[in-house]
């Protein structure tokens, strides 16, 4: 008999492992790939070339999670962008995002909006510090069951609430704009040039399958900027070795607090006893008992194919399998002899653009285009694509005077129209990423040696993302905070009793935070009557 078992070995899971493992609890993790990591894992692609091959940047790691573990004893080192980004325009000009930089290259397009910078990112910043608060905070839960069972939500509510009041009202405004508004509407209350827009407006996008005008879109972008890289607010970073050192780190933490790790071991089934979860039945038909089981998978994986749906409440069945999953996210890691050599900034030496998050979307209105494309025909004929090429900061990922890029791509429909198949398109799709790349560097196309495609179904295939989904469910305003994964159900627990959730469908949602796995373990822990540190 385990105290916990995990299905799942990606960072959540491996995370709230930790927590658990350190309050003392017999923990095993259950993961069925070879590797742990889920998304965040690094591999050989091409023989000498390595990267990581679905999640590829660092910034929202949860910095007192890398404390706690003390990630950096066990091998992670986390460096900085020389540059944040980098935005190569078809006129043969280009715009640099970075610190001291940002003004100057802006206004090279407006005045204006050079001008408008500190003010801008002054209130993105008071948004991003309310959200530092929360995401390591259980959001209050809607229950039933009369006053007594109401009054912690009430309390956890009325602090909240208190925390709102105490900004100033401009602030409070703010934060309204960016939960409720389309990140193109807010951007264009603040600037008139496109570059810059389209510079933060990329992040609206990423993994939201969604025009830059849709509302709630203004949310994403938010979402993208509370993080930080060695106590740097809003940096972005590389984890030396890929995303894979950063749950290897995990592991080896987790390890050390005795957490047993199985990997290749797939989960068929939740055992269920009396309405509660006492256990799991393995792919091989091994039975494990436990006094809890905890999801670190898409909640529609679970609730629709690990649990019986007839132990379910309906009404909660049917929401999860309504939950809405899928991004317009095309992945893609090519080997390089070479590194691009931008028409609008010649070069093929290392410089500080090349290791920038390098975002080909000259407009908002370019973003917008690509999504109407890829809803009518399935993928963007122009599509979104941010490049990244690790190798000009981490000599290990490559053969010396070679490189390797990530290529991290917007928009495709995570479901073909008329029910083709990814299997039938995702070359020519590949190849329309490459050329997307080579109108901007002329040599990029001759200098891919290799390469690793990941459509949205084979990210759903190979890590489970569903629809291709990166955050395990859509950012959106019903499904964030107390109605993630809905309401009456945010406190990490479910309809069933002894079943919890800490993937990224729960609170605060996706990105590489390990924040669900951080809070899930405090709610696990609290069930089982212990008390958590």
């Amino acid at each position: 008999m385990f105290d916990a078992l995990i299905i799942g070995g990606g960072h959540n899971g491996l995370v709230c492992a930790w927590y658990l493992a350190r309050a003392g609890l017999k923990v095993t993790v259950l993961e069925k790939r070879a590797v742990v990591g889920g998304a965040a894992v690094t591999e050989e692609f091409h023989p000498g070339f390595r990267n990581s091959v679905a999640a590829y940047t660092v910034s929202l790691l949860n910095p007192k999670i890398i404390r706690d573990m003390d990630l950096a004893a066990h091998g992670l080192r986390i460096l900085e962008r020389p540059l944040s980004n980098f935005l190569p325009l078809e006129d043969g000009r280009y715009l640099k995002i970075g610190a001291g930089r940002t003004a100057g290259e802006v206004a090279k397009f407006s005045e204006r909006d050079a001008g408008r910078l500190d003010a801008y990112a002054a209130q993105l910043e008071c948004a991003a510090d309310v959200l530092r608060e929360l995401v390591l905070q259980t959001p209050p839960n809607l229950v039933e069951g009369g006053w007594l069972a109401a009054l912690p939500e009430w309390i956890k509510a009325g602090k909240l609430g208190n925390r709102m009041r105490k900004l100033p009202l401009a602030a409070q405004r703010g934060l309204l704009d960016l939960f409720t508004k389309s990140a193109g509407d807010y951007l264009d209350g603040w600037f008139d040039s496109a570059p810059i827009k389209a510079a933060y407006g990329f992040d609206s996008v990423v993994g939201n399958y969604a025009s830059p005008y849709s509302p709630g879109s203004a949310y994403v972008l938010l979402h993208h900027v509370f993080g930080e890289v060695n106590g740097k607010k809003g940096a972005w970073g590389h984890a030396v070795g890929g995303m894979g050192a950063i749950t290897q780190a995990m592991a080896a933490a987790a390890q050390k607090r005795a957490v047993d790790i199985r990997t290749g071991c797939a989960v068929d089934q939740v055992l269920l006893d009396g309405g509660r979860a006492t256990g799991v039945v393995t792919a091989k038909g091994e039975r494990l008992d436990a006094r809890v089981v905890v999801s670190n998978l898409n909640p529609r994986l679970l609730y629709t194919r690990l649990v019986d749906p007839s132990a379910i409440p309906p009404e909660f069945l049917r929401r999860m399998q309504a939950w809405r999953c899928g991004s317009g996210t095309f992945r893609m890691n090519v080997a390089l002899s070479e590194l691009p050599d931008f028409s609008c900034l010649p070069g093929r030496q290392a410089a500080e653009h090349h290791g920038s998050g390098i975002i080909i979307a000259p407009s908002l209105q370019y973003m917008e285009r690509a999504y109407h494309d890829a809803r009518a025909f399935g993928w963007a004929r122009a599509p979104i694509v941010e490049l990244l090429i690790p190798s000009t900061l981490d000599a290990t990922l490559a053969p010396p005077g070679q490189h390797v890029a990530s290529l991290f791509c917007q928009h495709v429909a995570p479901e073909l129209p008329d029910g083709a198949s990814w299997d039938l398109h995702r070359e020519r799709v590949a190849d329309l990423m490459i050329d997307t790349v080579d109108r901007h560097a002329p040599n990029f196309k001759r200098a891919v040696l290799g390469r690793q495609i990941m459509s949205p179904l084979d990210l759903e295939r190979t890590f489970g993302l569903v629809g291709g989904d990166i955050f395990h469910g859509a950012l959106g305003l019903d499904q964030l905070f107390s109605a993630r994964p809905m309401l009456g159900h945010a406190d990490y627990r479910g309809p069933l009793a002894g079943l919890y959730t800490c993937g990224s469908g729960t609170h605060p949602g996706g990105g590489v935070t390990g924040a669900p796995g951080h809070n899930a373990a405090r709610e696990i822990l609290r069930g089982l009557g212990r008390r958590p540190r």
